[in-house]
């Protein structure tokens, strides 16, 4: 069955509307949506095997934590779509992938990649560390329509990949400082860009498109001890000659994906030295969480005692807590929920 076949099932509709709605049903949008449950999923799929499908605006705040960032929010029906795509695609993209690439995966996440990188940090002395600037504001639709097309095994949905980069087109147009590669014209002003960071879509196609810096450190550098998580990734190795060699492929291979890395960050680094990967800092005998996070938090928490239930400061605490149930932070833990006054209470 091709793609668009696919797409345009009723169980596959039916199953993005329940996938869009987890978690939301409580909100105006999805209630609203629900009300015309049926006529809305029918809308849908006719809009779709009919490819008459237009996106709707997308609604943008920015977020604080952990630093400041532009997300742009689709409408719910824009949402189900997305969905509905990423359920038939994402399984293709899977067995793409390297095992190594640990953001937005079933089976991978945060706690996995730092539990890897602390692993590598046991076996290896020397740890680059690089990180893209303005990832997202930065994605070149035309490089990544070609590189998500390579990937399909038909061209049957490329439409609906087009109408949802072009929604997305200029979202992030602020957020981007003009970066010109070689070969580059003025008029490379104007190709489009940028992916909205809120949309499903958009964490799938940011990971297919740095597969192909994935592929290029394990094919081509033949780096054995590599993990990324979005745009935040390590190699290690035994010698920093080894990783200063490594470190101008991957500036070169980043070029050509038109993204930059933060070179002055990008220098090869003992591995005791720890490793800051996200929100903690790990050393091959320990993992601390990052200063700057226990600082936020108290911050936050001072904010939760003066105004938000003690239902709400309970949820937070505790999420809190699991979180950094992943590092040596007991100490921690503790210093902050007795400065708090909440040493006392039951949370495990």
């Amino acid at each position: 069955m091709i793609l668009q076949e696919q797409l345009t099932a009723w169980m596959n509709i039916l199953l993005a509307y329940d996938n869009a709605s987890r978690g939301k049903r409580g909100h105006a949008p999805a209630a609203e949506f629900e009300m015309l449950l049926a006529d809305h999923l029918l809308e849908i799929q006719s809009e779709l095997e009919e490819k008459r499908y237009q996106p709707g605006k997308y609604h943008s705040f920015y977020i604080h934590e952990p630093k400041k960032r532009l997300i742009s929010a689709a409408p719910f029906r824009d949402r189900v779509v997305h969905h509905a795509l990423c359920s038939i695609t994402t399984p293709i993209f899977e067995k793409q992938f390297i095992p190594a690439s640990y953001a937005n995966r079933v089976g991978k996440g945060t706690h996995r990649a730092l539990n890897e990188c602390q692993r590598l940090t046991r076996q290896y002395k020397y740890c680059l560390q690089c990180d893209v600037v303005q990832f997202f504001p930065s994605i070149d639709h035309v490089l990544l329509r070609a590189a998500l097309q390579d990937m399909l095994p038909d061209d049957s949905v490329m439409w609906l990949v087009d109408k949802i980069l072009e929604s997305g087109q200029g979202v992030l147009s602020e957020e981007y400082n003009m970066v010109y590669f070689p070969g580059d014209d003025l008029f490379a002003l104007n190709r489009p860009r940028g992916l909205p960071i809120g949309n499903l879509t958009s964490q799938w196609w940011a990971n297919c498109y740095l597969n192909q810096l994935d592929q290029f450190v394990k094919r081509e550098l033949g780096c054995r001890a590599y993990l990324r998580y979005v745009d935040d990734f390590l190699l290690f190795a035994n010698d920093k000659q080894t990783l200063w060699k490594w470190r101008k492929g991957i500036i070169e291979r980043s070029g050509s994906l038109r993204l930059t890395i933060h070179e002055e960050r990008a220098i090869p680094r003992p591995v005791t030295d720890g490793i800051r990967f996200l929100g903690f800092v790990a050393y091959p005998e320990k993992r601390l969480l990052k200063r700057e996070k226990g600082i936020a938090y108290q911050r936050k928490l001072k904010h939760l005692l003066n105004t938000a239930s003690e239902e709400t400061i309970q949820a937070s605490v505790q999420g809190w807590i699991n979180h950094l149930r992943y590092g040596d932070t007991w100490g921690l833990r503790k210093a902050i929920l007795e400065k708090a006054g909440l040493l006392g209470e039951s949370y495990a």
